[in-house]
C-alpha cells in the first residue's frame, strides 16, 4: 500500500467516523465528556497507527526484504591466500628535485627586471638588478680605511724599529762605560795592593762600576720589553687589518651576491618583479626550479614515526601508475601530529610527474607471509572491525562482520570473518548500511 492509499483510507475512516459519531446540532442530547475524551483517544490510536504503519513500509520493510544494486558498479576481490608487503599510506605532493630559493642579501630596491617567470635560464643569467649604489659606498670607503690602516702599521712599524735603535745604541755606550769603569777599579785596587793609593777610591770606583753594571742590565732588559711591547702593537694592528680584509671580501661577496643571477640552468618560478619595490635583506626575490627531475614530499601521522626509516622502499601512485622509489629524508620533529619526509623516485623524470600534483604515497614496511587477504579498496581506512558485503550466490549480497589488519596498496589481511574464495565487494558501502541483504543486477 502507497503513502497516497493510506492518506485516502485515513481520509474515508474519518468521514464515517464523523457520520458515526456525529454531535453537532443535528443531536437532540449533548454528549457526555466521558464519552467525548474516549473518541479523542481512539482517534489519536488511529492515526499513530497509520504513521507507524508508514515508518514500517518505509525503513523496515526494505531492509526485510533487500534492495537492489547494479552488478556492473560493484568492485569485486576473491579472498585468497598469499604474502602482503604492510605499508603506511602517507599522502605526498611531486615537487621539483632541485629547488633553490634566491633572497635579497641587502635591504634595498628593485632597479630592472630582466626576466619573467616560466622562462628557462642558464648558470649566470642576470635575472634583475638592485639599487647597488650605498653598498658600493660603504665597499669604497673600507677599502680606504684598510689602505689607512696599511699606512699606520708601517709608520708603527717605523717607529718601532728607531725607537729601539736608539735604545741599542744607548745600551752600546752605557757597556763601553761600564768597561771603562771596570778598567779604573782594577787599576785602583792594584795601586792600593802598592800602597799607592786609598781605600776610599778604591770603593768609590767600585760603587761606580756596580752602578754602571745595573743601569746596563735595567736598559737590557727595558729593550726587551719595548721589543716586545712593539710586537704586540704590530700584531693587533695586523688582527685589525685581517679583519678589516675580511669584512672586505665579506661585503664584496654580498655586492657579487646582490647582482641576481641564476645559479645554474633551469626554470624561473616565480620573481618578484616589481620595478622599485623595497625589499629586506634575506627576503625571496626568486626561485629557480628543475622542472626535469621531481621528487616527493609527504607526510604522515606522527603514530607511525617509529616505522619510518631513511631507506625505506615506497611506492607512488599517480592515477592507475606506480612509481617506486626510497625514502631519502625524514624530519626528525612532529608538526600538528604530522612527520615530513622525502622520496627519491627512480624515474624521477616520468612523463605523469608535474610540480604540484597530489598522489597517495605507500611505505613498504615488514612482509606477511602466507595470510588470508582481500583486495584493497576505498573501503579500508586502517586496521579494525568492517561490515563488508560478501556474495551469496551469483544474486544476492549478504552483510558480514569482517575483522582486517595490515594492509599495502593491492591487499588487506583478514584476521577473521573471511575464508579464501569468499567474493568481497570492495566499493565503500557506507549507503547500504542499513541493508543486511542485497540484490544484484545483472
Amino acid at each position: 500500500m502507497t503513502i497516497n492509499e493510506l492518506q485516502l483510507w485515513h481520509s474515508k475512516c474519518y468521514i464515517d467516523y464523523r457520520k458515526t459519531y456525529n454531535y453537532t446540532t443535528s443531536m437532540d442530547r449533548q454528549i457526555p465528556q466521558e464519552e467525548v475524551k474516549r473518541r479523542k483517544r481512539k482517534k489519536r490510536i488511529t492515526v499513530g497507527a497509520i504513521v507507524l504503519g508508514i515508518v514500517a513500509i518505509i525503513f523496515i520493510i526494505p531492509t526485510l526484504t533487500g534492495k537492489s544494486i547494479k552488478a556492473s558498479g560493484l568492485h569485486v576481490s576473491t579472498v585468497d591466500t598469499g604474502t602482503i608487503e604492510s605499508t603506511i599510506n602517507a599522502s605526498g605532493k611531486v615537487v621539483p628535485a632541485f629547488e633553490e630559493i634566491i633572497t635579497s642579501p641587502i635591504s634595498t630596491r628593485i632597479m630592472e627586471v630582466y626576466c619573467k617567470a616560466g622562462d628557462s635560464v642558464d648558470a649566470g643569467t642576470a635575472l634583475l638588478r638592485l639599487d647597488l649604489q650605498s653598498t658600493e659606498t660603504a665597499l669604497d670607503k673600507l677599502l680606504d680605511e684598510i689602505e689607512m690602516k696599511r699606512h699606520m702599521i708601517e709608520q708603527q712599524r717605523l717607529n718601532n724599529a728607531t725607537q729601539l735603535s736608539d735604545l741599542e745604541m744607548q745600551i752600546k755606550v752605557k757597556a763601553m762605560t761600564v768597561d771603562r769603569l771596570a778598567v779604573e777599579l782594577r787599576n785602583e785596587q792594584y795601586l792600593d795592593s802598592l800602597g799607592s793609593g786609598t781605600g776610599d777610591k778604591v770603593r768609590q770606583v767600585e760603587l761606580a762600576y756596580r752602578t754602571g753594571v745595573l743601569e746596563l742590565e735595567q736598559m737590557r732588559q727595558r729593550l726587551a720589553n719595548e721589543s716586545r711591547v712593539a710586537d704586540a702593537d704590530l700584531k693587533v694592528k695586523n688582527l685589525e687589518l685581517n679583519i678589516s680584509d675580511k669584512n672586505l671580501s665579506e661585503m664584496r661577496r654580498t655586492l657579487e651576491d646582490a647582482r641576481i643571477r641564476a645559479p645554474r640552468a633551469a626554470t624561473l618560478t616565480y620573481i618578484c618583479d616589481q620595478v622599485g619595490q623595497k625589499v629586506a635583506e634575506g627576503e625571496k626575490i626568486a626561485i629557480v626550479s628543475d622542472l626535469s627531475h621531481f621528487k616527493i614530499d609527504a607526510n604522515v601521522a606522527d603514530a607511525y614515526a617509529d616505522r619510518l626509516r631513511v631507506g625505506n622502499g615506497a611506492i607512488v601512485k599517480i592515477g592507475r601508475e606506480k612509481l617506486r622509489g626510497i625514502i631519502s629524508n625524514v624530519t626528525p620533529l612532529s608538526a600538528n601530529g604530522m612527520i615530513e619526509f622525502s622520496v627519491r623516485l627512480d624515474d624521477e623524470d616520468n612523463r605523469r610527474l608535474r610540480s604540484g600534483l597530489k598522489t597517495d604515497v605507500y611505505v613498504l614496511c615488514d612482509v606477511i607471509e602466507d595470510v588470508v587477504r582481500v583486495g584493497n579498496g576505498s573501503y579500508y581506512t586502517g586496521p579494525g572491525a568492517y561490515e563488508m558485503f560478501v556474495f551469496d550466490g551469483d544474486n544476492s549480497l549478504v552483510r558480514r562482520k569482517v575483522q582486517l589488519g595490515e594492509s599495502n596498496y593491492d591487499f588487506v589481511e583478514v584476521l577473521s570473518g573471511l575464508q579464501p574464495g569468499d567474493r568481497v565487494v570492495t566499493n565503500d558501502m557506507k549507503d547500504f548500511r542499513n541493508n543486511k541483504t542485497l540484490k544484484v543486477e545483472q
